[in-house]
């Protein structure tokens, strides 16, 4: 394996706790349209999959739907009025993203968040200018899992693909990674659901919490990492 010299994540269930402002912004529509809010432990394993999943999930309706656009918009803006309200950071990831640092490693987001939203949370977490790279999924035309917008993070930092980790909770994260060339690992502490498994996904492994990424990254490339 190629050493490592930037590390990338997903944003939504792998570097921040999204989901209980994501679930405060459904429920918050569900009662608008006078309907009884879900239990968070319903909406959690969604909230990787956007908005689009969200509304499915609440109220049964797909894309095209009538009302569709007008619920989903909505989510969006009780979103926005609240995005850090309560989400932080997953457990470790602050000083793992410290300890990157201090290895001189780059590190950044890829997500399929629109940048309205990604860089109003970024900045409420104190991130935005820490990150090598924001490519938000307005950032290039292709989202996840094509391999478009990993590449666009690679020119941002300077870093061949096969030189980059990417850590998302998500098939299409890992196969995203894959795709443009680079290592993935799958954090099994973001948003997975019982119908995931992400042995079958093909990553270069699993990890059950952040700092153990440099455990990874020592056992892998231990000169280029330490």
């Amino acid at each position: 394996m190629s050493i490592i010299k930037t590390v990338l994540f997903d944003l939504d269930g792998t570097l921040a706790d999204t989901a209980p402002d994501l679930a405060d912004a459904l429920n918050a529509v569900l009662i608008e349209e006078d309907r009884a809010p879900l239990g968070y432990e319903a909406i959690r394993p969604v909230v990787s999959h956007g908005g689009i999943a969200l509304i499915r999930l609440g109220f049964g309706l797909e894309p095209g739907a009538p009302d569709f656009d007008r619920l989903r918009s909505s989510l969006l803006e009780h979103y926005r009025a609240e995005i850090a309200t309560r989400t932080q950071l997953f457990p470790g990831m602050d000083e793992l993203l410290s300890e990157l640092e201090r290895r001189q490693m780059a590190w950044g987001v890829v997500t399929n968040k629109p940048a309205w939203l990604t860089q109003p949370l970024m900045a409420a977490l104190g991130l935005s200018q820490r990150a090598a790279t924001i490519v938000s999924g307005d950032t290039v035309p292709e989202n996840k899992p094509h391999p478009a917008p990993m590449h666009r993070a690679c020119h941002d930092t300077g870093t061949a693909p096969q030189s980059c980790l990417y850590i998302g909770d998500a098939e299409r994260d890992i196969v995203a990674g894959r795709n443009a060339g680079m290592a993935t690992l799958v954090a099994l502490w973001g948003y997975l659901g019982e119908t995931d498994h992400p042995g079958d996904w093909g990553a270069n492994g699993m990890i059950e919490e952040p700092q153990l990424v440099l455990d990874w990254l020592t056992a892998t490339a231990p000169a280029s990492n330490l």
